[in-house]
């Protein structure tokens, strides 16, 4: 059984052609306004498909609590839709709106989750945020994510051993990585600034133009997210020399870079943590929560070598978040950092009855604005994160729950048992109605400005390698064609391009084998290649609006579309009925293969290819 998704009717459907709905997004299609201010009134746009059964439209939106409708007027008809047009004061930083439709004694509701015949929460409502959105450089990029320790050595090899302090374990480039987790955070493989400044062609020939490094602070892990400093680069890296070294290249190039800093703890090695310990008088002592100074402290899910930051205190956020002399500010200065991704961003400044999270990202948007006004600011979220994004703080999060989970139970190997971040049970292999389900859920509750921030991932440092996830080649590159095609910035974690594999976080994080070019993939390189530019150099797909046409067990098919451009994309896990679409209704008297063969309607219909796992994506020309 397959049906248009977000579609709670009855399924709507002409002989065995898939029914196109009533459709509303964000994007230039729907709202004339991309970034509007407070006061401002904002054209809208509802587009009803003919056939599709409507007597009157209007716009419902809710002002300091209470709810009101104005009529639509029908402001224009083409081959396919009507076109219904109303107008939204932003009374609100961020204003929700809904549609409804009616069709004699019948009212269908249009909202973020789709077309529905109850009356919804307003949680599903459409969302316009005033507070402004990413950067075009970053919405409209390719982030390519880089462990600096596991990507590539510098000229000058591994690091010695004398140089090596003392929690260190040094390891040679093919070594394995330890099964035992607190030994792999310790090996040291010698990658380092510089040894990613030589690498930065690939990195640009491959179609992504922002590289997203982990943190470079000194620590005492290898994943560095124990922080023993803010203040400069960690000299197993090549120190702030190779850093500025790196950033310059990459400029060059036309590459951003953002680093990772972590708002929510530091280690236990940090300046300002052992002052704390030492003297329970000294400002430092504020930056954390002591239960009992020195030794019982808060720290990040109980982990002792992580004491948690107390974002109450005043002269801490003066360090770390607030102002110009802040460790935020300091990195974006002129020449540097063109953005962060914050780490464990959804349990900043909440422990217990405390929560300063939306505070917390509040300062920092309002530091990363004065400082650098066109940096990135993504946060870290592995769940729910849509009560912690309005626009307001973060641009957007990094978006497991709406983009990696759904993708890993529709395209996971079947014959594995796959777990996903923090669940100990094995993820159900799902049917794609389940997925876009899900994809949605998560999708409504945000405004469109952050939803195309949002960072989507495949895998990365915290996860087992999409490859192995997959399974095989074939459903490997068709959740690249999903990553590089919905809405969202694409994000690959380097070696995905190769095929590296790992079956958990410590193991996926294995050296990049560049002198070992027989033990690259190189069918999923080309595919990389060819997708990620794609996705870089096609405006459709990262400012259209996101259209979902037919919804399958195992076929998923939508549009994205701007007002100069439109594209059909169709994922497959597996071989299925083709899928005829009214050509009449899709406005395409032809499609043009950018992935896949060209198309032409067969009379009324066009029919989509059946073959899976597949990914096609085609150019609709009227």
């Amino acid at each position: 059984m397959s049906r248009p998704a977000g579609e709670l009717l009855p399924h709507h459907e002409s002989g065995d052609r898939a029914a196109l709905l009533p459709h509303h997004d964000g994007s230039a299609l729907h709202v004339e306004t991309a970034e509007p201010a407070l006061g401002d009134v904002v054209t809208l746009r509802l587009r009803v498909p003919h056939g599709s059964p409507v007597d009157g439209v209007a716009l419902r939106t809710v002002d300091d609590g209470e709810p009101h409708e104005q009529e639509a007027t029908l402001d224009r008809v083409d081959s396919s839709d009507s076109w219904w047009r109303a107008t939204l004061r932003l009374h609100h930083p961020v204003q929700h709106y809904r549609w409804s439709i009616r069709s004699g004694p019948h009212l269908r509701w249009v909202t973020g989750r789709g077309v529905v015949d109850h009356d919804p929460t307003d949680v599903d409502d459409f969302r316009i945020s005033t507070h402004g959105g990413a950067p075009d450089w970053a919405r409209r990029g390719v982030v390519y994510q880089v462990f600096p320790d596991r990507f590539a050595p510098g000229s000058d090899g591994r690091p010695r051993v004398d140089l090596l302090p003392e929690w260190a374990e040094p390891a040679d480039w093919e070594d394995p990585i330890s099964d035992v987790h607190e030994r792999a955070v310790r090996q040291v493989f010698g990658g380092s600034f510089w040894g990613l400044r030589d690498r930065l062609d690939h990195i640009a020939d491959l179609g992504a133009t922002v590289v997203w490094t982990t943190p470079f602070f000194p620590a005492r892990s290898s994943h560095r997210y124990d922080a023993a400093a803010f203040d400069r680069v960690d000299p197993l890296l090549g120190g702030d020399e190779a850093f500025a070294a790196l950033v310059a290249a990459a400029h060059e190039r036309g590459l951003r870079v953002i680093g990772d800093l972590t708002t929510n703890h530091c280690g236990v090695g940090h300046e300002w943590f052992r002052t704390a310990r030492a003297d329970a008088t000294s400002p430092e002592a504020g930056f954390f929560t002591f239960h009992e100074h020195p030794d019982e402290y808060e720290s990040w899910l109980g982990v002792r070598s992580l004491p948690k930051l107390d974002h109450t205190d005043a002269e801490l956020r003066r360090r770390l978040t607030e102002g110009p002399e802040s460790v935020v500010a300091r990195w974006l200065a002129p020449g540097a950092l063109d953005g962060w991704r914050i780490d464990v961003a959804n349990m900043t400044g909440r422990l217990g009855p405390l929560d300063m999270n939306h505070e917390v990202a509040r300062t920092v948007r309002r530091t990363v604005d004065a400082t650098r006004p066109d940096a990135y600011l993504i946060a870290e979220h592995a769940h729910d994160f849509t009560g912690d994004v309005d626009g307001g703080g973060w641009h957007g999060s990094m978006n497991y729950a709406g983009f990696t989970r759904p993708v890993w139970s529709w395209l996971r190997d079947p014959e594995a048992d796959t777990s996903f971040l923090g669940t100990s049970t094995t993820l159900p292999r799902r049917t794609g109605d389940a997925v876009v389900r899900s994809m949605r859920a998560f999708h409504a509750p945000v405004p469109w400005s952050v939803a195309t921030a949002h960072q989507n991932q495949l895998c990365s440092h915290d996860t087992p390698r999409w490859r192995t996830v997959a399974g095989s080649d074939d459903a490997t590159i068709v959740g690249l064609g999903l990553l590089v095609s919905l809405v969202g910035v694409p994000c690959v974690f380097a070696g995905d391009e190769i095929g590296v594999e790992g079956g958990d976080s410590d193991q996926a994080r294995v050296p990049f084998p560049w002198h070992r070019p027989e033990r690259w993939n190189r069918r999923l390189y080309d595919a990389h290649r060819r997708l990620l530019r794609l996705r870089r150099d096609t405006a459709a797909l990262a400012d259209g609006g996101l259209r979902w046409v037919y919804v399958g067990d195992d076929a998923l098919c939508f549009l994205r579309e701007t007002p100069d451009d439109r594209l059909i994309v169709l994922a497959a896990r597996a071989a299925h009925e083709p899928i005829a679409l009214d050509a009449t209704a899709l406005a395409a008297r032809s499609l043009e293969g950018l992935v896949g063969d060209d198309l032409t309607p067969d009379g009324e219909l066009v029919r989509l290819p059946g073959d899976g796992p597949a990914f096609h994506l085609w150019r609709l020309h009227r």
